[in-house]
């Protein structure tokens, strides 16, 4: 045995042994049991896409700590290059689920920016941890926020771009979200473009963007960089705001809906181990900044994931609303308001040219009776109702209750 497979070996069996610890039962040990019953997974083998992003971890987890094998199922992971390789793998079949932008789910399933297939969301993977970076060149000049940005852009007239990574997807809906709050109009004041994640921090370096929105670790690495600040969080502009999902399509839970709850379950125990220490978390960073996983030194994801923040300019700060993989259940249930909000922000930037109807596309697409019944067999807490209220960075509530009246109450949009 290669020393290399032997450090992978003894990690993986060093963090099978904690889960174990955790469970109190051998993983393969229930496994067996839980196979036999006649809910056990249609597919023995699930074929799971990712981007190189730390919000990746619970599924990354689950097949490191042996959770796949203990529900039933073995995730093979797939580590994809952008969104939109992602999107055509699930349309097409080459990957059964994917950790996917909650956005391009619902741009799918309504046929935005690409093929149109009906498709599902079985949790959200996670809360928060998102940024958006502007350039060091930038914050020299005294946009290091969203009102020295605007002020900047009134001043200093030429064509500013910024990066998002899908049109349909989380990131262009916290960007364009931040932008107007701010009155800056995305649509016409400024120039707006699609890079994969781990393509930013490179693209920023060269001058082809004045900002970006995209996930960890990329913001973090652009400050350790030198060529970037930190604006604002995401979670600063919605606090606990949904962000990537656990995406498949609505055919495949009809084929296989015991294979859907038992990758479900297994993804929600990996975020309740995550989320459940210290040293859970640091273990979970010098894992996925592993090449196979997100690629990038472990120092730029232990820090903001334990919620150890820095803008790149000096201020540091303890943020309690950093990025969470369970928080008692919370995390992880597909509230149907979260499906609709984006639904209201498609529809605010032109994306969607009439009205959908926003609960009846929430209620096709996240799959809250395959989530409880993965719930049960995790153990994991299901909140009371299916709705949320939050009020944005904005002031505005969204609480679902009349979404066409949001989406249409925005003075700013397309």
């Amino acid at each position: 045995m290669t020393d290399i497979l032997k450090t992978s070996f003894n990690r993986r069996t060093v963090l099978q042994a904690a889960a174990v610890g955790a469970a109190g039962v051998s993983p393969a040990l229930r496994s067996v049991v839980y196979a036999a019953g006649s809910d056990a997974p249609e597919k023995k083998e699930v074929k799971i896409g990712f981007i190189p992003l730390t919000d990746c971890a619970s599924v990354v987890m689950a097949s490191v700590l042996g959770l796949d094998v203990k529900h039933g199922v073995k995730f093979v992971l797939s580590k994809e290059a952008s969104w939109a390789g992602v999107r055509d793998k699930l349309v097409n079949g080459e990957l059964d689920f994917a950790h996917v932008l909650y956005g391009l789910v619902y741009g799918v399933h309504l046929g935005l920016s690409g093929p149109k297939k009906d498709m599902a969301v079985l949790m959200t993977l996670n809360h928060n941890g998102q940024a958006i970076t502007l350039s060091k060149k930038l914050a020299d000049k005294g946009a290091v926020d969203g009102p020295g940005l605007a002020k900047l852009m009134r001043s200093d007239k030429r064509e500013y771009t910024f990066a998002q990574t899908f049109p349909t997807g989380t990131h262009a809906m916290w960007l364009y979200y931040w932008l107007a709050s701010y009155g800056i109009n995305p649509m016409k004041d400024a120039k707006v473009i699609t890079v994969p994640p781990p393509q930013m921090v490179a693209n920023m370096r060269v001058g082809n963007m004045d900002g970006f929105c995209v996930g960890e670790p990329w913001n973090h690495r652009a400050i350790m960089d030198g060529i970037g600040v930190t604006a604002v969080t995401t979670q600063d502009i919605w606090k606990d705001h949904p962000e990537k999902v656990l995406g498949t399509t609505a055919e495949f839970t009809r084929k296989y809906p015991n294979t859907a709850r038992a990758v479900t379950a297994a993804i929600i125990e990996a975020g309740q181990w995550i989320d459940a220490s210290l040293q859970n978390k640091l273990k979970m960073a010098e894992t996925v900044a592993d090449k196979s996983y997100v690629n990038t030194g472990v120092d730029a994801i232990n820090q903001r994931i334990l919620g150890r923040y820095q803008n790149g300019m000096g201020k540091t700060w303890d943020d309690a609303n950093h990025m969470k993989f369970y928080n008692d259940g919370a995390v992880n249930f597909p509230y149907l308001s979260d499906g609709m909000w984006f639904l209201t922000q498609h529809k605010r930037w032109g994306l969607l040219k009439d009205h959908p109807d926003y609960l009846g596309v929430a209620k096709q697409i996240n799959q809250i009776a395959i989530y409880k019944q993965a719930a049960t067999a995790a153990k994991a807490s299901v909140p009371k109702t299916e709705m949320r209220s939050h009020k944005l960075v904005d002031g505005v509530v969204w609480d679902g209750k009349d979404p066409q009246k949001y989406a249409d109450g925005f003075k700013i949009k397309a």
